[in-house]
């Protein structure tokens, strides 16, 4: 997978106990790469909520650790809440961020569930895009009955059989873990106490009941106020500002008005840009219209340094170079499979896959950033290595610590190229893609897009080899060179797709 990053939000049966709340949070921060983007708590629901995010591995780790403390300090025995749970650790999804993919988060929430089931000796159920079986696709069909039914079924009926673990419940219950899109946790609550207007919106809300489509929804009481408590499964097709008005509409219909809502853990900046502009009645609002935003692509964008990175190229010294340069023609290469894919949006052509490529541009965007981070990153690298070889070592002492350096430096200088040619691997398979379905207009630019990403490749794998051929230590190279090979045999796939697509779609041999 890469350096990819992984969203990862667990749900924890605990909202009433601080020093529990905080102990969970410090385990999870306390894995090496990986950010606590959100803490949620409510004690109406006795649930909190910890969103954050990391390489693939570490959010693995993270949660493997989260959900082993949360068996020791939570009981569903004594848990009391408004909210369904079957577990201390409820519900652990993965979730795919700029650059990764759904079936990164699959193969994680597999290997996560097989850990805990047999390590920490809790039933675990696959839900989602990791489910194994197809009534288990819904986290409400899992949670039915929530624990108290789930500890009289468990062990004699056949369809309550956890997919890892032990068929039986203990006072950490069952854990549900799986791989989804970005959901939103939206709450909105109401100007009455009558729980039953919040149940009776809801069902007219919800997509189970013949509401509306990728919108899930109960009616609870909390704070002595009516709520209604959804999630939102997929944003773009069914826009949270459409959501916001049925409810508003319902809530009219029973003489009751929205007081305030509330959301809980984090949303993608497009929810709020789609909201924005459906109450502002703007056509269209880009990312790049939001000051903030434009500033903060220029500043990425921006040439580094005072003098243009090209100029910088040609000088008479060291760095930047070909690493650098790697890194520049894979970012090149994603920001034209971004645009491809931009291109094909608002075209009732392509209005079949226009939901798919804003995915594309949003995936080759954080691509792009990634890589023109790695502009610098190989230059620093590099600079490491020849101040690491300045270190003085005329004594033995001194001399071995040299030599340490040198070779810990040697390392990073070979990773970061190995990252870039992972990452434009990534780049070559959206620009394959945009040839195959975007605009036919731009299908050049998505070949071109491919062409630039197979050469950061081989142009990184250069700078990898150079830097492994002088390591003592040989150990990683033999793994480097696996996923070296792999990621040309992805590019190389992407040529071929690119072929096909030109001689299909635009009749070039």
């Amino acid at each position: 997978m890469g350096e990819t990053w992984i969203e990862c939000v667990p749900n924890f049966s605990e909202g009433r106990r601080p020093e529990v709340i905080d102990a969970l949070r410090s385990t999870i921060a306390a894995v090496p790469g990986i950010l606590v983007l959100d803490v949620h708590t409510d004690a109406d629901h006795n649930r909190s909520v910890i969103t954050f995010a990391g390489p693939g591995p570490a959010t693995v780790d993270a949660a493997f650790s989260a959900i082993r403390l949360a068996a020791e300090k939570i009981s569903l025995e004594e848990h009391r809440g408004e909210h369904p749970r079957i577990g201390a650790t409820d519900v652990v999804p993965f979730v795919p961020l700029a650059g990764a993919r759904l079936e990164d988060c699959v193969a994680l929430a597999r290997s996560l569930g097989r850990r805990v089931g047999e390590e920490l000796d809790i039933p675990v159920y696959l839900y989602e895009a990791a489910a194994t079986r197809p009534d288990r696709i819904n986290l409400e069909d899992i949670r039915k009955g929530e624990y108290e039914s789930l500890r009289q079924t468990i062990q004699s009926d056949p369809d309550r059989a956890p997919d890892f673990g032990p068929a039986r419940l203990g006072p950490a219950g069952a854990t549900v873990i799986g791989a989804r899109r970005p959901l939103i946790a939206f709450n909105i609550y109401l100007t009455t106490a009558d729980v039953s207007v919040a149940k009776n919106i809801a069902r007219s809300v919800r997509h189970s009941t013949g509401g509306l489509r990728y919108v899930k929804a109960l009616g609870l009481e909390v704070d002595g106020r009516a709520q209604v408590s959804m999630n939102l499964t997929d944003h773009i097709q069914t826009p949270l500002a459409r959501v916001v008005e049925l409810v508003r509409r319902e809530a009219a219909r029973h003489g009751v008005a929205i007081d305030h809502s509330e959301l809980v853990g984090l949303l993608p900046q497009q929810a709020m840009l789609d909201a924005a502009a459906w109450y502002l009645q703007l056509g269209q609002l880009e990312r790049e219209q939001i000051l903030e935003s434009r500033l903060e692509m220029l500043r990425i964008t921006a040439p580094p340094g005072e003098a243009a990175f090209l100029d910088r190229l040609a000088d008479a010294t060291p760095t930047p170079g070909g690493g650098s340069a790697a890194a520049t023609a894979a970012a090149m290469a994603a920001a034209l499979a971004g645009m491809v894919a931009r291109l094909t949006g608002g075209k009732k052509k392509y209005a079949s896959v226009e939901t798919r490529l804003k995915d594309v541009a949003s995936a080759a965007d954080g691509l792009r950033q990634k890589l023109t981070a790695a502009v610098d990153d190989d230059a620093a690298a590099f600079e490491g290595v020849l101040e690491a070889t300045r270190l003085p070592h005329t004594t033995e002492a001194e001399a071995s610590a040299r030599s340490q350096a040198i070779e810990r430096a040697t390392r990073q200088a070979a990773r970061v190229p190995l990252n870039v040619a992972l990452a434009a691997a990534d780049v070559a398979e959206l620009g394959a893609e945009v040839a195959e379905t975007g605009n036919v207009n731009a299908i050049s630019d998505a070949a071109t897009a491919v062409t630039l990403a197979r050469a950061g490749i081989q142009a990184a794998a250069l700078n990898v080899r150079i830097n492994a051929k002088t390591l003592t230590d040989q150990s990683p190279v033999a793994e480097w060179e696996r996923a070296l090979s792999a990621a040309a045999q992805r590019a190389e796939m992407a040529e071929r797709r690119v072929a096909d697509a030109l001689k299909a779609r635009a009749g070039l041999a």
